[in-house]
């Protein structure tokens, strides 16, 4: 089974999510930042270089959140979600971004108005949920 990664990212109430590329199956769709587990690498490997890749920022991994399944294109993937810390919050300093046409803090409740993609749909009422003890 392959594994994804999301991470979960929050500022002063807010959380980090990122609007896709309009290439490919889930383009032009908002998610939670992370992707793709390499193999023979670990998660936090996983979400450092994703991070570096996708928005030119160093993190600091802390605890996992949850974890849900999912199939995609036939293929059954894991996707494990981290809280997750950036260095800045790439609005004085831009995050210089690879594969999403932008990305934006928002409350937890606004995902569910965003075109949000189905995995991490999935993984949502947990993230809120853990969240919601962090205040």
């Amino acid at each position: 089974m392959k594994k994804s990664i999301a991470c979960i990212i929050c500022n002063k109430g807010k959380v980090l999510i990122a609007h896709r590329n309009p290439t490919g199956q889930m383009g032009s769709r908002w998610e939670f930042p992370g992707g793709k587990v390499d193999d023979g690498e670990t998660e936090q490997e996983a979400i450092r270089r994703e991070m570096r890749e996708e928005f030119d920022v160093d993190v600091t991994i802390h605890e996992k959140i949850t974890e849900g399944k999912f199939c995609h294109n036939g293929k059954d993937f894991a996707l494990e979600a981290y809280r997750v810390s950036v260095a800045h919050d790439g609005i004085e300093k831009k995050y210089k971004l690879t594969e999403h046409t932008e990305y934006k803090w928002v409350d937890i409740n606004e995902i569910l108005s965003e075109n949000f993609v189905d995995s991490d749909l999935m993984i949502y009422p947990d993230v809120k949920k853990y969240l919601a003890k962090e205040k």
